[in-house]
């Protein structure tokens, strides 16, 4: 059997297949501060023996808890003399130009932690002032008395020169074994002193937390399991093992959410989609995210706590182009000092939860305002309350200062909440460039399927799949994930003069790199697959697009046809072209995968019920209270097909369809919806 776990905000997912292809699905609730706990009860819960378990993925909150909270470890900061301050100065970019309170982040390393030593070299990497292993020593035992318990090294132009970094690192190790030490260069290669140095950071800042946090889970499964192959979830879609994640935490930063990315890649793969945008919604957050011709989007140009008024901390890792925004089921709706009506990022969590959790939840949320308009049905939870009590607290802390019927609080709850979501899905597609009537819309968590079809009919989307594990779907998507690392290098240089020989040597270095560490990871070269790509520019341009390469070696006639696609790219993007500038050749990079063996998908078993569960009032804001049939999801046979208006409900989960919408279950119990109105689009 295969177990991929993944933790939320309020509730932690488990999806096992086993040699038959059977699957089995579990939700409990996270259990914050100890995470182990709600992975075991998600395990109890499915009725899964852990001796059965031959490969374990999981895909944690652990690290983004860590530096969000601000719970990280005393860290100490070595950089090339003159460079201290680097963290404090960062950019001068202000994404809220108008904003005359605004304040840049704070460093990540106190002033009189950030120390420098006198090396420097140049910017082709050579060598101008050699290292003194003496001035380190100092160092080292200025943090000792300070209880520093992480070191992140950080030199100048190390990306092009990683000769110093790796001597400080090793010196460290020998005089100090205890502490835990981070490069720059290990983490990214490519130029950028204030990223590389933020990221060498905040790795070093959460290293013993996962280091400890993932001993401890391979620990306590080791005694009961026979077969040990455990994967931990990465922010750039693929898995890697334990050993390798503990060295570099910070690619673990949004570990849980780009998994139901990847997994929708790989369904619309089954389904023949290539282009999904993926809306996932659970308990505290909603995310999405835009998948062409079956490519998930991957960025090195991540910023941690970014939003339109904050610039957040850059983390130069490559991580799923991912739009997060703090609303989901447990979002809180409250009343701002203006007298308007919010609806997050403040979330009830697991505990106490949403009102209608019965336990002892008393701020409104989107979970309850979906319940209140008969979208979700009390007796779908494990532990309810009575439809009075969410009413009168309804009215307590809203209703009755907006003087507003409970129905009309609720559905402009969910007005505000979809509103929300919307503009996250424009940030994927329309601000990218994109029609989003090209796509098809995968809606995954908990949340998604409740509000993806108001969403697809608002952005002119015309299909809407609802896979079958829709509700554990991030799990579902682990499960089909394959060992995965990502390279990139610094290599500027003109591409009308381009130097071919040293552009295809820098890429075997990459690519014999990787290669190496799979084979640490127990990967036959046989199952490795490489793909490169490169990142090009306007001659005076800050910043670059990436731009597949598609060939085993660079030459003129090839790179041609790379430029070609660069300047469509650029257009696409940013709507005009500069041929006449000439272009760069910035950074070389390349995704290499370990394929893994993938759980056998079988087709769904039919069973035999009563599928017509029940007819409940539902509310639509175009026709009010309408009489609604709700169907069991188990029970619908293969290509039957509901018309809405209607539900069909699982135990996790509501689908909604409006008047108009239609549904049809395929052979693997996936939903796929057509969107009234939408079918001729273009």
């Amino acid at each position: 059997m295969r177990v991929a776990t993944d933790i939320g905000g309020t509730f932690t997912d488990l999806v096992a297949v086993d040699d038959d292809g059977k699957v089995t699905v579990g939700k409990s609730d996270t259990t914050p501060g100890n995470f182990e706990k709600g992975i075991f009860d998600v395990i109890e819960k499915a009725d899964i023996s852990l001796k059965d378990v031959k490969m374990f993925f999981h895909g944690t909150t652990v690290v983004i808890n860590a530096l969000t909270e601000k719970k990280g470890v005393k860290t100490g900061l070595i950089t090339t003399k003159g460079f201290r301050d680097v963290l404090e100065i960062a950019r001068g970019n202000r994404p809220d130009l108008f904003n005359t309170k605004y304040k840049k982040p704070g460093p990540t390393v106190d002033r009189h932690l950030r120390k420098e030593v006198s090396e420097r070299l140049n910017y082709k990497g050579e060598v101008l002032n050699e290292l003194d292993l003496k001035e380190v020593d100092e160092i080292i035992d200025y943090f000792k008395k300070e209880n520093v318990e992480a070191v992140a090294i950080s030199l100048l132009h190390s990306y092009k020169n990683s000769d110093h970094e790796e001597r400080i690192a090793e010196h460290i190790e020998e005089k100090w074994p205890e502490v835990y030490v981070t490069t720059s260069h290990e983490l990214s290669k490519e130029w950028r002193e204030y990223e590389r140095s933020s990221t060498a950071a905040l790795n070093a800042y959460v290293k013993p937390i996962a280091n400890q946090y993932l001993s401890n889970l391979e620990n306590k499964m080791k005694d009961q399991r026979t077969e040990n192959f455990n994967f931990i979830m990465q922010s750039n879609g693929g898995t890697s093992t334990f050993d390798v994640a503990k060295t570099s935490p910070i690619n673990m930063v949004e570990s849980g959410p780009v998994a139901g990315i990847f997994g929708a890649s790989i369904l619309g793969e089954i389904l023949g989609e290539k282009n999904l945008i993926v809306l996932d919604i659970g308990g505290t957050t909603a995310k999405c995210s835009l998948i062409e011709d079956g490519n998930v989007k991957i960025s090195t140009n991540y910023h941690l706590e970014q939003t339109t008024q904050y610039a957040g901390y850059p983390v130069k890792v490559p991580v799923v182009d991912i739009v997060e925004i703090g609303n989901g089921g447990g979002s809180i709706a409250w009343i701002d000092d203006s007298g308007s009506v919010k609806v997050g990022p403040k979330s009830a969590g697991a505990h106490p939860g949403p009102i209608a959790y019965g336990k002892g939840g008393e701020e409104p949320t989107t979970t309850d305002a979906n319940v209140l308009l008969g979208r979700l049905s009390l007796k779908n939870f494990d532990a309810s309350t009575e439809i009075e009590n969410i009413e009168k607290k309804f009215q307590e802390k809203i209703g009755r200062r907006l003087q507003s019927d409970t129905e009309q609080v609720a559905m402009g709850i969910v007005k505000i909440a979809n509103s929300n979501m919307l503009n996250a899905l424009k940030l994927v597609s329309v601000r990218k460039g994109y029609d989003p009537r090209d796509f098809t819309m995968v809606a995954i968590g908990g949340g998604g399927p409740m509000h993806s079809q108001d969403l697809a009919k608002e952005l002119g989307v015309k299909k809407v799949i609802i896979p079958a594990t829709s509700p554990v779907f991030a799990s579902w998507g682990m499960l089909m994930s394959d060992l995965r690392h990502d390279y990139s290098q610094t290599l500027l240089m003109e591409s009308g003069n381009a130097d071919f020989d040293r552009l295809n040597k820098e890429y075997q270095k990459i690519i014999d790199q990787a290669k190496k560490t799979l084979k640490q990871e127990g990967m036959d070269e046989g199952n490795v697959v490489i793909s490169k790509s490169i990142d090009m520019r306007y001659k005076g341009q800050e910043h670059t697009v990436e731009i597949s390469v598609p060939y085993e070696n660079l030459n003129q006639d090839n790179l041609d046809s790379v430029i070609q696609d660069f300047h469509n790219s650029h257009e696409r993007l940013y709507s005009y072209t500069l041929p006449e500038n000439g272009t760069e050749i910035v950074n070389i990079k390349a995704k290499v995968l370990g394929k893994l063996e993938k759980p056998k998908l079988s087709k769904e078993t039919p069973i035999k019920g009563e599928k017509l569960k029940e007819e409940r009032q539902v509310y639509f804001e175009d026709s009010g209270w309408t009489n609604v049939k709700v169907y069991t999801k188990e029970f619908l046979s293969e290509g039957e097909r509901v018309n809405g208006p209607a539900i069909v409900e699982e135990k996790t989960s509501s689908t909604i369809l409006n008047d108009g919408d239609s549904l049809v279950k395929d052979a693997y119990g996936n939903m796929i919806i057509s969107i009234r109105g939408n079918e001729n689009e273009l």
